[in-house]
């Protein structure tokens, strides 16, 4: 097993406990001496992450399509939606997708327990809690730092603060702030990534909070063979530069790509380098962050 499993196999798993139903099932699968208590938790966990993809992609879908279908939603600085039969337990993770789709301050609403709740999310630079000090009259109460944040508000005030936080936003930001950017640690050729390399790359790990898997940008690399959508969104494809072996690549959320990389023409790509394991098959496998066409 690696880091990678753990993040984004048990990790999320654990997680969803909490979000969907309670945390206290997860700590029962960690403590458990018996086996098959171990197994039934897992199972039940497994089963209220399933329901938390459910929750994230339909919740999700509907954020987009009301931000897509306004003209001035779109055009804002900030992001402000609500639906109050939204889920609570996964508006953060939905606040994270739509800030990674418009790259800005996004907070996404819902009703609990009689009040209207909230989870913020910023982009990189832009302290989205000194903003929320800006509407805090709106607010019951909020906490939080510069890049996440939750918050509570009267029914009859979601509309105020949309408004409130959008002029706060367009008032502190900067156009900057509003490009994502990723950040580079090395450029290799292609023909530069095999066996050793990753191995030896393998010595800095784990990654993680401080210790982030290195991003490297390889250019002008072409397609080989047909690229295709997964899971959704998430594009699929094998890239190659002259001289070099072809690489299989998997780029989250990138879907929108998909038809001007069918063209064959050029790009460049940003990457974490990591290994795939399929029916006990070993591979290098580049997970693309980010994809500029020439």
């Amino acid at each position: 097993y690696t880091i990678s499993d753990i993040v984004f196999t048990l990790g999320p798993r654990i997680n969803a406990a909490g979000r969907i139903d309670d945390a206290k099932h997860a700590v029962q699968l960690l403590i458990a001496c018996d086996e098959n208590v171990a197994l039934e938790k897992g199972l039940l966990i497994n089963i209220k992450n399933t329901e938390r993809k459910g929750h994230d992609v339909s919740i999700t879908d509907e954020a987009l399509s009301m931000i897509g279908n306004d003209d001035v939603l779109i055009n804002r600085k900030s992001t402000v939606v609500f639906n109050e039969n939204w889920h609570k337990g996964v508006i953060g993770i939905v606040a994270s997708r739509l800030t990674e789709k418009y790259y800005r301050p996004t907070v996404v609403l819902t009703r609990s327990n009689g009040h209207v709740a909230g989870s913020a999310r910023s982009v990189f630079g832009y302290d989205l809690y000194e903003a929320l000090c800006g509407c805090s009259d709106l607010l019951i109460q909020f906490g939080g730092h510069k890049y996440a944040a939750g918050l509570t508000m009267a029914p009859e005030n979601v509309e105020a603060f949309m408004a409130r936080f959008e002029e706060v936003v367009t008032a502190t930001i900067t156009a900057e702030q509003l490009i994502q950017q990723i950040e580079i640690d090395a450029e290799l050729e292609l023909n530069q990534i095999d066996a050793r390399f990753f191995r030896i790359l393998g010595q800095f790990a784990p990654f993680g909070p401080g210790n982030m898997s290195p991003v490297f940008l390889s250019k002008n690399v072409q397609i080989s063979g047909r690229p295709a959508l997964v899971g959704g969104n998430h594009l699929k494809m094998t890239i190659t530069q002259p001289g070099s072996p072809p690489f299989d690549c998997i780029a989250f959320n990138h879907g929108e790509y998909l038809h001007q990389i069918e063209k064959g023409v050029p790009f460049d790509i940003c990457y974490n380098i990591e290994e795939n394991v399929w029916l006990e098959k070993r591979s290098i496998q580049l997970n693309v962050k980010g994809i500029r066409f020439i």
